[in-house]
């Protein structure tokens, strides 16, 4: 009894006595509609790993009797897949206001997020791999080899994830159960993500998080977490209608070992990345700086200065990093010729040129303000 009554409070703590600042706006709906998308991404993809045979010979083969002879077995599986599309469009969208209202001041928040972050991209490569496809296996092979850099261990680290020496169907088990496993973990991490942004509070369009303006969470916070229906509506009538717009035509090619496609490119949400990536020639600074971009946002949570007088120099550098991060996209699907191969190194520079000077100016804010 006592063990029900402290989960009651637990959850009217999160959800209906939550104080909350009275000038949430839409965008803080974004942080809803990624645990709706996680719950959504469990149960589809739970439905699909009923049917899945994780082996080389057949994982291509059991996709397709997923989409061709399972009963509702297609929709699970194009939901499923353009999931994934709708849980990073608002990952990205999330991480860009938080960097608009300055959220890395909630310091636990902050570093937790980037967790869920880089966790979720991992979940994603992963899930990407286990169609067996022509892109999906020679990706899994470009980016798996990756942490061949590791000093002493990288060669070991590489052998024993792929399990022999090169991706093989023990490789696609591997991935399988961990992409199984992986979500689990990441719901573990996304409650200490809310415990953690509810010891706090949030910020907001104030630019504030104290106590004096506050409200309970419901009704008002939870009638506005209601308008998530339009964007479901939005997405289930354009995964019907376009399910496979977001992928590669070579996604419908099953793997072959002897012919690897003329362009490997990855998932969208992937692009900025691996443009960062073959921007450097060199493997081992390629990597670092892959790894960087991303890692690169943990050192915000250093900042504790907060001046209000660069909120509007803040949106201007957040902005040009959003620009960026595009073009940086739309240079990750170019074949690798002019002017691509000079843009991208170009457009590289500038992002972390955009990430360091915002986080160099917070950090002189003190100084620079006296």
């Amino acid at each position: 009894m006592k063990i029900n009554n402290s989960l009651l409070n637990f959850v009217n703590g999160m959800l209906v006595t939550l104080p909350s600042s009275k000038t949430l706006t839409l965008s803080w709906n974004f942080g809803s509609m990624l645990g709706m998308v996680l719950v959504f991404q469990i149960v589809t993809g739970t439905f699909l790993a009923f049917y899945y045979t994780p082996d080389s010979l057949m994982a291509f083969s059991t996709v397709q009797y997923i989409m061709y002879e399972v009963n509702f077995g297609w929709i699970f599986r194009i939901f499923h897949f353009n999931g994934a599309s709708l849980f990073f469009i608002f990952l990205y969208l999330h991480i860009f206001k938080g960097l608009f209202f300055m959220s890395y001041r909630l310091k636990k928040v902050w570093m937790s997020g980037l967790t869920i972050y880089l966790l979720v991209m991992m979940e994603a490569f992963m899930g990407y791999v286990l169609v067996w496809a022509q892109m999906s296996f020679w990706a899994a092979v470009v980016i798996t080899s990756l942490l061949s850099v590791i000093p002493i261990w990288g060669p070991t680290i590489v052998t024993w994830i792929w399990s022999v020496f090169g991706v093989t169907g023990a490789t696609l088990k591997f991935f399988f159960v961990l992409h199984f496993l992986l979500p689990w973990a990441i719901l573990v991490i996304v409650l200490g993500h809310l415990i953690f942004l509810h010891s706090t509070g949030s910020t907001s369009s104030l630019y504030c998080h104290g106590d004096y303006d506050k409200v309970c969470f419901s009704p008002e916070y939870i009638g506005k977490d209601a308008y998530n229906i339009v964007v479901w509506l939005v997405f289930i009538v354009l995964s019907l209608i376009y399910p496979f717009n977001l992928g590669d035509a070579e996604m419908f090619i099953e793997a072959d070992l002897m012919m690897s496609p003329v362009h490997i490119v990855p998932e969208w949400y992937f692009l900025f990345a691996y443009a960062i990536l073959r921007a450097i020639p060199n493997k081992v600074l390629g990597v670092i700086a892959l790894l960087m971009s991303i890692v690169t946002f943990y050192f915000f949570a250093l900042v504790n200065n907060y001046t209000s007088c660069l909120t509007k120099l803040n949106k201007f550098l957040v902005f040009l990093f959003i620009i960026s991060s595009v073009i940086l996209s739309w240079l990750g699907q170019c074949m690798v010729e002019d002017p691509f191969t000079f843009l991208s190194p170009l457009f590289s520079v500038i992002y972390f040129g955009l990430a360091y000077l915002l986080l160099g100016i917070f950090m002189t804010s003190k100084l620079l303000f006296k």
